[in-house]
Protein backbone atom coordinates (compact mmCIF):
# COMPACT_ATOMS: atom_id res chain seq x y z
CA UNK A 1 0.00 0.00 0.00
CA UNK A 2 1.53 3.18 -1.01
CA UNK A 3 2.20 5.88 1.39
CA UNK A 4 1.64 9.40 1.95
CA UNK A 5 2.68 12.34 3.95
CA UNK A 6 0.21 14.29 5.65
CA UNK A 7 1.55 18.17 7.00
CA UNK A 8 0.67 18.28 10.36
CA UNK A 9 -1.67 21.52 9.40
CA UNK A 10 -3.82 19.49 7.20
CA UNK A 11 -4.25 16.79 9.71
CA UNK A 12 -5.46 19.53 12.76
CA UNK A 13 -7.28 21.08 9.97
CA UNK A 14 -9.37 17.11 8.79
CA UNK A 15 -9.52 16.57 12.65
CA UNK A 16 -11.29 20.05 13.44
CA UNK A 17 -13.87 19.81 10.82
CA UNK A 18 -14.93 16.13 11.70
CA UNK A 19 -15.18 17.65 15.67
CA UNK A 20 -12.64 15.29 16.09
CA UNK A 21 -15.15 12.23 15.21
CA UNK A 22 -14.34 9.35 13.18
CA UNK A 23 -16.61 10.65 9.76
CA UNK A 24 -17.90 7.02 9.52
CA UNK A 25 -19.18 5.73 12.66
CA UNK A 26 -18.92 8.40 14.69
CA UNK A 27 -16.87 7.56 17.92
CA UNK A 28 -14.63 10.53 19.33
CA UNK A 29 -11.22 10.45 19.37
CA UNK A 30 -11.18 10.88 23.06
CA UNK A 31 -13.17 7.80 23.29
CA UNK A 32 -11.01 5.35 21.35
CA UNK A 33 -8.50 3.17 22.44
CA UNK A 34 -6.08 4.36 19.29
CA UNK A 35 -5.37 7.52 17.60
CA UNK A 36 -7.83 8.29 14.74
CA UNK A 37 -5.82 8.26 11.35
CA UNK A 38 -6.35 10.07 7.98
CA UNK A 39 -8.14 7.83 5.90
CA UNK A 40 -7.85 8.85 1.56
CA UNK A 41 -11.65 8.52 0.54
CA UNK A 42 -10.34 7.64 -2.71
CA UNK A 43 -7.47 5.58 -1.82
CA UNK A 44 -3.69 6.20 -2.60
CA UNK A 45 -4.32 2.99 -4.85
CA UNK A 46 -6.50 4.49 -6.71
CA UNK A 47 -4.70 7.83 -7.14
CA UNK A 48 -6.69 9.72 -4.36
CA UNK A 49 -5.04 12.76 -3.33
CA UNK A 50 -3.86 13.97 -0.37
CA UNK A 51 -5.65 17.03 0.11
CA UNK A 52 -8.52 18.38 2.32
CA UNK A 53 -11.10 16.91 -0.03
CA UNK A 54 -9.94 13.68 -0.30
CA UNK A 55 -8.81 13.52 3.71
CA UNK A 56 -11.46 12.03 6.15
CA UNK A 57 -11.16 11.27 10.06
CA UNK A 58 -11.53 7.79 10.70
CA UNK A 59 -10.94 5.42 13.77
CA UNK A 60 -8.52 2.73 13.51
CA UNK A 61 -11.68 0.30 13.00
CA UNK A 62 -13.86 2.40 10.43
CA UNK A 63 -9.90 3.27 8.38
CA UNK A 64 -8.46 -0.47 8.40
CA UNK A 65 -12.43 -2.12 7.28
CA UNK A 66 -12.57 0.09 4.48
CA UNK A 67 -8.63 -0.63 3.18
CA UNK A 68 -8.96 0.72 -0.38
CA UNK A 69 -12.03 -0.49 -1.03
CA UNK A 70 -14.04 1.86 -3.38
CA UNK A 71 -17.50 -0.09 -2.94
CA UNK A 72 -19.16 -2.26 -1.13
CA UNK A 73 -22.24 -4.79 -1.92
CA UNK A 74 -25.61 -4.10 0.23
CA UNK A 75 -26.68 -6.85 2.06
CA UNK A 76 -30.56 -6.34 0.98
CA UNK A 77 -30.25 -5.94 -2.93
CA UNK A 78 -27.19 -7.91 -3.26
CA UNK A 79 -25.93 -5.20 -5.93
CA UNK A 80 -22.48 -3.78 -5.70
CA UNK A 81 -22.67 -0.01 -4.53
CA UNK A 82 -20.36 3.02 -3.99
CA UNK A 83 -19.26 3.50 -0.20
CA UNK A 84 -20.30 6.27 1.55
CA UNK A 85 -18.53 9.48 1.00
CA UNK A 86 -18.13 12.11 3.63
CA UNK A 87 -16.96 14.52 1.83
CA UNK A 88 -19.77 14.49 -0.21
CA UNK A 89 -23.04 12.82 1.25
CA UNK A 90 -24.04 13.68 4.61
CA UNK A 91 -24.26 11.03 7.07
CA UNK A 92 -27.39 11.32 8.36
CA UNK A 93 -28.85 10.62 4.71
CA UNK A 94 -27.34 7.19 5.02
CA UNK A 95 -27.34 6.63 8.46
CA UNK A 96 -29.25 6.25 11.40
CA UNK A 97 -28.64 4.91 15.23
CA UNK A 98 -30.84 2.56 16.83
CA UNK A 99 -29.52 2.56 20.03
CA UNK A 100 -26.21 1.56 19.79
CA UNK A 101 -26.56 0.14 16.24
CA UNK A 102 -25.61 2.35 12.93
CA UNK A 103 -28.01 1.17 10.16
CA UNK A 104 -27.77 2.21 7.03
CA UNK A 105 -30.75 3.66 5.35
CA UNK A 106 -29.55 3.17 1.93
CA UNK A 107 -27.87 0.51 -0.08
CA UNK A 108 -24.55 2.87 0.52
CA UNK A 109 -25.24 3.28 3.88
CA UNK A 110 -25.85 -0.39 4.22
CA UNK A 111 -23.07 -1.26 2.39
CA UNK A 112 -20.88 0.09 4.54
CA UNK A 113 -22.07 -0.73 7.60
CA UNK A 114 -21.26 -4.04 6.24
CA UNK A 115 -18.13 -3.42 4.70
CA UNK A 116 -16.71 -1.62 7.97
CA UNK A 117 -18.41 -3.56 10.98
CA UNK A 118 -19.98 -1.35 12.11
CA UNK A 119 -21.68 -3.44 14.29
CA UNK A 120 -19.60 -5.80 15.15
CA UNK A 121 -20.47 -7.34 18.47
CA UNK A 122 -17.35 -5.42 20.51
CA UNK A 123 -18.23 -2.36 18.98
CA UNK A 124 -21.80 -2.23 19.75
CA UNK A 125 -20.64 -2.74 23.56
CA UNK A 126 -18.03 0.38 23.19
CA UNK A 127 -21.05 2.09 21.69
CA UNK A 128 -23.38 1.14 24.21
CA UNK A 129 -21.09 1.80 27.15
CA UNK A 130 -20.26 5.53 25.61
CA UNK A 131 -24.09 6.10 25.58
CA UNK A 132 -24.53 5.19 29.52
CA UNK A 133 -21.94 7.78 30.00
CA UNK A 134 -23.47 10.26 27.38
CA UNK A 135 -20.22 9.72 25.28
CA UNK A 136 -22.02 8.98 22.01
CA UNK A 137 -22.96 9.79 19.50
CA UNK A 138 -22.60 13.58 21.26
CA UNK A 139 -20.39 15.11 24.14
Amino acid sequence: MARSYIPAPLRVYVSERAGSRCEYCRIHQDDSASRHTMDHVMPLAHEGGTDERNLALACMHCNRAKGSNLSGIDPLTRRIVRLYNPRRQRWSTHFALEGAAIVGRTPTGRAAARLLRMNDPKRLEERLYLQSIGHYPER
